[in-house]
């Protein structure tokens, strides 16, 4: 079979993931890589093949009955972004595009807006090669508005899964998406925005050669929909003039009654749990984290207390240096963390109760206490992750007044069945996205960073099924490891309302025989691939 310019054969059957948690058998000759075609010169005509070649993709699969689903670093550690049938290799493109004033909504030019806020950029994109062009190549400069703790995602593959990064005012890294545009089936793609907030001009959309829609409750629904809503090619991402983030490790501080109180309001007006104030007339604070050992955790015992992390956003000098980077007295290869697993997973519970404590204990200060302080553009501050091999992470989400509530069961629960890990509290601005696991007006996100052992399974089940006990809301990140996620989990996380409008969407937006193309077995065991009438 020919395939069209910018379509190749991936000669692949099998994969595995970034973080080495599971692997994916594909149906044989049913995966490609995708690329910008060769033979055109005109990026704005590359770009417009590149829409053509994920329609016919779309049509192949039709015709073939098999699924598909786009992706871009293979950071996810749960199987929410493969599917039975191929993949689309999107890593490729990578094109980027500055807005003129023609191609903007006049709406979004009014209260000081301009063309340079917004910029749009292919699925293929990763996080470092994003700040790579706003932070070094734009002119004005410009910085991303979150991040995640890495800068290896693509940017479609982040805002599909909801990373969330830890922006207390800005939220999520898809919250400063304002715009998409989605192939949506083998003669149809859209440029889809909301309604409430106009971007694009019909200059733009028809330069695109798009079908315009303008809808609250569809964006809110594509923003977070793991490749389910067809392929995601371009993304319109609103961006902020550059700025520096001030890190303060502030090292170990007590948990007790002030902290907790800080923790479940994040009101720092009467306590002195931060470095600085909360807002100044030169730095905000942007950034709040407390990391626990629960192996060494008890309350108001300074020597068994939290570390405290912070972060304000400071204005940008034009003489800034990036940070040399320090000497890392801890690093591993990617093979450790797969090692410790084994040891873990042969010794027995019995045997890993005993170790893991001590194992945590050993390896927790070197990897999570550094005490390094350092003033960097958004770019230079999260970059690789410190996280290589065999990473066993979870993450809930849980509105800030349960916080303190939740870290203290998560800790608790580790002295029953030891995890060998340690736990991360950061807080992020609620999201609009319907099915956005940060979903809480002010959300506390709990990570349960560690090895992707028997045992941290085994403590993950156990947190997700203490905290329905307990009847405390809470969410799990569609992105880390979420095993225990089933259509009536998804129902008591979202509520029926949420749910149904979510696959509502999807029905309007995909006809029946594109909806088979990009349902995997993930949104099926979630319940989100039924049929209901759409809205």
């Amino acid at each position: 079979m020919a395939l069209p310019e910018g379509i190749q054969l991936l000669p692949i059957q099998q994969w595995t993931n970034v973080h080495q948690n599971f692997t994916q058998t594909f149906t044989p000759n049913a995966s490609y890589t995708i690329s910008l075609p060769a033979s055109v010169s005109d990026i704005g005509e590359q770009y417009k093949r590149t829409t053509a070649n994920f329609q016919w993709l779309i049509q192949n699969a039709i015709n073939n009955r098999q699924q598909l689903r786009a992706m871009g670093s293979g950071w996810s550690l749960s199987e929410v972004a493969v599917s039975d049938g191929g993949i689309v290799d999107t890593k490729n493109l990578t094109l980027s595009f500055n807005m003129g004033n023609s191609f903007i909504s006049p709406q979004y030019l009014t209260n000081g807006r301009q063309a340079h806020d917004l910029f749009f950029v292919q699925c293929g994109m990763t996080i470092l090669m994003l700040n790579d062009k706003l932070e070094k190549e734009s002119d004005p400069k410009r910085s991303l508005k979150a991040s995640g703790a890495s800068n290896g995602q693509s940017i479609a593959g982040a805002t599909s899964t909801g990373t969330h990064g830890a922006a207390i005012n800005d939220g999520a890294v898809h919250d400063s998406i304002v715009g998409l545009h989605i192939v949506v089936g083998p003669s149809r793609h859209v440029w889809l925005e909301r309604a409430s907030y106009p971007i694009a001009s019909d200059d733009f959309i028809n330069w695109l050669g798009a079908e315009a829609i303008r809808d609250d409750d569809m964006f809110n629904a594509a923003i977070i929909s793991f490749g389910s809503f067809g392929f995601i090619h371009g993304i319109m991402l609103e961006t902020d003039p550059i700025y520096l983030l001030e890190k303060h490790p502030g090292g170990m501080i007590p948990y007790n009654d002030e902290l907790k109180q800080a923790i479940n309001t994040l009101d720092f007006a009467n306590n002195n749990i931060l470095p600085l104030p909360q807002n100044g007339s030169d730095k905000q604070l942007y950034h709040f984290e407390i990391v626990v050992n629960p192996h060494q955790f008890a309350p108001n015992d300074p020597q068994k207390g939290v570390y405290l992390r912070t972060i304000y956003k400071c204005q940008y000098v034009d003489s800034y240096q990036p940070p040399v980077p320090a000497n890392q007295r801890f690093t591993y290869g990617d093979d450790t963390l797969g090692v410790i697993q084994t040891v873990l997973d042969a010794a027995g519970p019995d045997l890993s109760a005993l170790v893991i404590p001590a194992l945590v204990d050993k390896l927790f200060p070197l990897a999570y206490a550094s005490a390094d302080a350092s003033t960097a553009t958004i770019g230079d501050t999260f970059i690789n992750t410190k996280f290589r091999g065999k990473v066993g992470s979870a993450a809930i989400a849980v509105d800030i007044s349960n916080a303190s509530r939740v870290a203290e069961l998560i800790t608790a629960a580790s002295h029953q069945t030891p995890f060998p890990g340690g736990l991360g509290l950061r807080f992020v601005k609620g999201t609009q996205a319907i099915l956005g696991f940060t979903c809480f007006p002010h959300t506390c996100v709990l990570e349960m960073d560690g090895v992707d052992a028997q045992a941290s399974r085994d403590f993950f089940q156990n947190i997700w099924t203490t905290l329905r006990q307990q009847n405390i809301p809470y969410t799990m990140h569609w992105g880390k490891l979420n095993f225990a996620i089933d259509a009536d989990l998804v129902l008591y996380m979202y509520g029926a309302d949420r749910v149904n409008k979510w696959i509502q969407c999807r029905n309007s937006l995909l006809d029946a025989p594109t909806r088979q193309v990009f349902t995997n077995d993930f949104i099926q065991k979630c319940g989100l691939a039924k049929d209901l009438s759409p809205v």
